[in-house]
């Protein structure tokens, strides 16, 4: 019965190895993925990226990691404040102004809003360059976030593999095939354990 259990755990350790080197090899797969398909999209930073405070960016440079993306994102967010003169998209109102057309508040009142040639409010243009950028960063950083857990199914492998080594040590060693076997019998020139 006691060694049944013993070649459980064999097996148990045996099956923890290999979700390990599972886990490594799906990780890795993830995250050549992740910077093969921002590779694909020949993104490169801007001339001002170095400016833009809390980017750490160069240039010209090629953006093929999820970090790079990330950095990136934050880069087109400044871009998109810029334009909506310091506005966010909630900030907006959905139709332009008849006031003032070129104002990006705009409003969203129907009756205050400038209307096309059949009587319909107009939309309002720049807070449409809102709804880009957050399609656009959403998937820079979505990148970011897939190479984030690539790199966690890698580490969770590793753990795996040596706490499945671990487990494999200790029950060869409770089967007695192992550098920590049990000691069944006194060494030479000590007393026999007496039942």
């Amino acid at each position: 019965m006691r060694k049944g259990f013993a070649y459980g755990g064999i097996a148990a350790s045996i099956v923890m190895i290999l979700f390990g080197v599972g886990s490594i090899a799906a990780g890795a797969l993830g995250i050549n993925e992740v910077r093969d398909s921002l590779a694909q999209e020949n993104i490169t930073a801007t001339p001002d990226a170095n400016e833009i405070p809390g980017v750490d960016l160069t240039p010209g440079q090629t953006i093929n990691t999820g970090s790079e993306a990330k950095e990136f994102a934050k880069v087109m967010r400044h871009h998109t404040l810029d334009a909506t003169q310091g506005l966010t998209y909630a900030e907006m109102g959905r139709f332009q102004s008849a006031d003032n057309p070129s104002d990006p508040r705009g409003t969203n009142d129907e009756a205050a809003a400038a209307k096309d040639e059949q009587g319909n409010p107009v939309a309002n243009g720049q807070r449409d360059i809102w709804v880009t950028e957050t399609a656009l960063t959403t998937a820079l950083n979505t990148s970011f976030m897939a190479e984030a857990v690539g790199v966690f199914a890698i580490i969770m492998g590793v753990a795996l593999i040596l706490t499945g080594i671990g487990f494999l040590v200790l029950t060869l060693g409770a089967l007695g095939a192992g550098p920590v076997a049990r000691r069944t019998s006194a060494p030479e020139g000590e007393p026999q354990p007496t039942a």
